[in-house]
């Protein structure tokens, strides 16, 4: 039997129909304003910096900007050419140090530590160095090797500033590669074993490839958090007009484009100061297009 709305209240059984006048639907309503309105004010300064950045430094971006070095003080032309392969150059290297050392450090804490106090020490201990502000990791290479002079007896070197960028990067590799193991079905890992594989051979073959995305999207985070800092490169790196030499222009002063953001923005040339304004657009494109590659390798891991 069907009864109406107005039976169904009189027998004590609530109206479950949407009405706009109540008053917890107009709190609701309020509320459900009030929380988007903050989340556009959260969103306005990227949006803001986004198009400030495109607008100052997208009319510069050319041909010659791309391929050449940047002038000498107070002279116009040039361009940032030293800087981006700068950039590919320390950030390369600190992937190679941090990757290996990074996923190496989330399997141990996945698959072997079995939720020991020294898992639980590391754990610990990454969640503190992930954050540390950035400045501390340039200070402590730059007092480690930097002034020790131990790379081959130079000081300031992209191979020190990668060494401070991938201490930046270990926290995230390391967390995204042990929940991303964490992720991967059990029944996979007994199965394996169940037909005799090792344990190496089950994290190498079963575990690792299956958490691929997940920890992929990892490293890509980490690598366009790294590629968009200044201070420990300011410790390490430092800054070289010049192209880079080869292997040994490794082992020597390197330009970023962080650094030309900051030592062009605060001279007192205009030619400069355009510069350091297309070098930011550069950068925030480089950036941006790292988040977007791993918001694309994301979606693999929902699937």
């Amino acid at each position: 039997m069907t009864f109406s709305s107005s039976h169904r209240l009189a027998n004590g059984v609530p109206d479950l129909a949407y009405k706009q006048g109540l008053r917890r639907n107009l709190i609701s309503r309020l509320f459900t304003v009030i929380a988007g309105l903050f989340a556009a004010i959260a969103v306005l300064p990227l949006i803001a910096v986004l198009i400030y950045v495109l607008i100052k430094g997208g009319q510069k971006i050319s041909l010659t900007l791309l391929t050449e070095l940047p002038p000498p003080p107070g002279l116009e032309g040039g361009g940032i050419a030293n800087a981006i392969i700068g950039s590919i150059v320390v950030t390369l290297i600190a992937a190679v140090i941090a990757i290996p050392v990074g996923v190496g450090g989330g399997i141990f804490l996945a698959e072997y530590s079995r939720g020991g106090k020294f898992a639980q020490f590391i754990r610990f201990g990454t969640n503190v160095l992930s954050g540390v502000p950035s400045i501390i990791a340039g200070v402590f290479i730059y007092g480690t090797i930097v002034t020790s002079r131990i790379l081959f007896g130079n000081a300031y070197s992209a191979a020190a500033g990668g060494m401070a960028l991938s201490i930046l990067m270990l926290p995230t590799v390391i967390k995204t590669t042990d929940e991303g193991l964490k992720l991967v079905s059990d029944d996979l890992r007994r199965g394996a074993l169940g037909v005799g594989a090792s344990k190496f051979v089950t994290v190498v073959r079963i575990t690792l490839p299956t958490a691929f995305t997940p920890i992929a999207t990892g490293v890509v985070l980490s690598i366009a958090r790294a590629a968009g800092e200044t201070a420990p490169l300011i410790f390490t790196a430092l800054f070289s007009p010049f192209w880079s030499e080869g292997i040994d222009g490794v082992f020597n002063p390197i330009a970023t484009l962080s650094v030309l953001i900051y030592n062009f923005a605060i001279m007192p040339y205009k030619a400069q100061n355009e510069l350091a304004w297309a070098a930011s657009f550069v950068l925030v494109l480089f950036i941006l297009g790292l988040n977007l590659f791993a918001r694309w390798l994301g979606q693999f891991a929902s699937k």
